[in-house]
């Protein structure tokens, strides 16, 4: 099969879906790459561009490691399945769908979602303080970090008001005794979003571990630094650091753009 075309199975999919399912893809295998799956849990969605306000999410059931363009599943705002003309079962997880149809029902200006459940984004989110001004990672979501209360496992469709309240107009948010939220305008930001606040978040339960008195900047540094990781241009460093990580899943079997 041509990588640059959609397979016959998926009637009606042209080249930008098939570009945004391919880019898509390759974020769950980087997102498996750097350790941050939990089995067949979990998920990345992706807005479609048009009025129907449709996005795309994985097939239940397949990993993060072995995701493929086609395995991609499009749903509307209501959990039902779009535009699969193959005889495939195709799930999604219903948690996954309260999370992600929140965010794209009230968050146009973003266009991916990622929820992940990592032992450090489980641990920070357990603790009282939260993301603590602690590393260069951390400030990077300084003044712009959301918090959202454990309900339970997210079934219920009433809480996707209250998951939108808690985000605000931020693009990251941690999930209270659950784990971490990271969105994007586009996929290579959602990629940096997520992987950074991982990364704080190793790096506070490390920190925490060797049980020394913690350093904090004062307060201007940390305005200072998250006002330098949030200056213009952003997008052009996340397309930058995209196109490089692509390189580590290039030789992956089977092609993530299958």
């Amino acid at each position: 099969m041509n990588i640059d075309t959609a397979p016959a199975s998926l009637a009606g999919v042209d080249a930008a879906e098939w570009k945004i399912r391919c880019d898509l893809a390759a974020l769950y295998r980087l997102v498996a790459h750097f350790r941050m799956t939990d089995l067949i849990y979990t998920h990345i969605s992706a807005r479609l561009p048009g009025p129907e306000h449709h996005f795309l999410i994985n097939h239940y059931g397949v990993l993060f490691h072995e995701m493929r363009a086609s395995d991609l599943v499009k749903i509307d705002l209501h959990g039902n399945v779009v535009g699969h003309d193959d005889n495939r079962s195709r799930e999604v997880n219903a948690a996954g769908f309260t999370i992600h149809s929140a965010i794209h029902m009230a968050r146009p200006d973003l266009m991916c979602v990622v929820h992940t459940h990592t032992a450090a984004g489980i641990a920070v989110s357990a603790q009282k303080q939260g993301l603590l001004p602690i590393s260069q990672h951390a400030l990077r979501f300084y003044g712009r970090l959301s918090y959202h209360g454990y309900e339970g496992i997210a079934l219920d469709l009433e809480e996707r008001d209250r998951l939108v309240r808690d985000l605000g107009q931020n693009q990251a948010m941690i999930l209270r005794n659950h784990g971490l939220l990271a969105c994007g305008r586009t996929i290579p930001e959602a990629f940096s979003e997520i992987y950074y606040l991982e990364r704080a978040c190793q790096a506070q339960v490390q920190a925490l571990a060797g049980g020394a008195e913690l350093i904090l900047p004062p307060e201007s540094v940390r305005e200072h630094t998250a006002a330098q990781f949030n200056r213009e241009g952003r997008l052009e460093h996340f397309e930058m650091s995209w196109q490089a990580s692509l390189r580590l899943i290039e030789g992956d079997r089977p092609d993530y753009r299958g």
